[in-house]
């Protein structure tokens, strides 16, 4: 919450953010949740927080509540008389497809294959002016080039090929099993004619960025961003 703020973007503001699209439940995409659901009814969001994610999240999310149920009972009904519906969560337990849409953005869901995980997704959002797939954290899957198919950006997980070959074989085969080697990237984002890649959730296993950037570039042309906190696109 705190360094979605810092981006000063109006929409990121604490009481702007009503809408979380979840890619799947490993505890490294979740931990936010609860500052999302929290946070955000302190800071008098004014309505429930939508979510949208795999099967599990409802569950997830009635635990979270519970564990919460103390604060959130003392604060709606002690002094500071707060909105009992700013902290209600309205789940949606996806399937692929169209899973939101208003005047300004069309969400669609598709599966990705992130290891052993029953369900992951990754996420197309589609504007007025551009069009740009989230893959979620996933070994390589032509789920991603086709929901690219030409897109403006496409941001995608990657890890350093170099770095990979200094690992433990356990290590190796995990990694190769939930995540996407630069090498792979790069053919992928060609593959799908991304016109931007930006490169998240980088493990450089020893390398630097721009190595892990050079590995990239060798088999991607188009425009390549390594990403960092608080930029914006």
């Amino acid at each position: 919450m705190r360094r979605a703020v810092a981006t000063n973007v109006k929409a990121l503001k604490a009481r702007n953010m009503k809408l979380v699209f979840i890619t799947h439940l490993h505890s490294d995409h979740t931990l936010g949740y609860p500052d999302l659901i929290l946070s955000g009814a302190v800071l008098h969001r004014q309505a429930p927080l939508v979510a949208y994610g795999p099967h599990g999240l409802r569950d997830m999310t009635d635990h979270l509540l519970a564990a919460w149920s103390k604060d959130i009972d003392l604060r709606v009904n002690g002094l500071e008389h707060g909105d009992a519906q700013a902290y209600a969560v309205d789940v949606h337990e996806i399937e692929p497809g169209i899973v939101y849409q208003d005047g300004k953005v069309t969400v669609r869901a598709f599966r990705v294959k992130h290891g052993s995980w029953d369900e992951a997704f990754g996420y197309r959002f589609d504007g007025p002016d551009r069009s740009i797939v989230f893959s979620g954290d996933t070994a390589p899957t032509d789920a991603v080039v086709d929901a690219c198919n030409g897109c403006d950006v496409l941001i995608h997980e990657v890890y350093s090929r170099a770095g990979y070959e200094g690992l433990l074989a356990d290590d190796q085969k995990y990694h190769a099993a939930f995540h996407t080697s630069a090498p792979d990237l790069a053919a992928l984002a060609t593959k799908a004619r991304a016109k931007t890649l930006i490169l998240h959730h980088q493990l450089f296993f020893g390398q630097t960025e721009s190595e892990l950037i050079s590995e990239v570039r060798q088999g991607f042309s188009g425009n390549l961003v390594s990403a960092h906190d608080l930029q914006t696109f």
